[in-house]
């Protein structure tokens, strides 16, 4: 349970970061993605999720990370 609070905490560092040090470029990138549809969006946190997924298998499942 502690592991995953700390990931919480880490995602939430890394997703505001943005928004701190580059706000405006934040809100133009936030628009140029409103025009984006939303099957191609899709499609993209899919990937990003199939990513994450294979990262996460490859640091439990190898030694490569010791």
């Amino acid at each position: 349970m502690k592991l995953l609070t700390l990931l919480i905490g880490l995602i939430l560092v890394l997703e505001g970061l943005p928004y701190v040090a580059a706000p405006e470029a934040m809100q133009d990138w936030l628009k140029k993605l409103s025009g984006i549809r939303p099957a191609q969006l899709r499609f993209m946190g899919l990937f990003a999720m199939v990513i994450g997924i294979v990262i996460i298998f490859v640091v439990q499942r190898t030694s490569f990370f010791l």
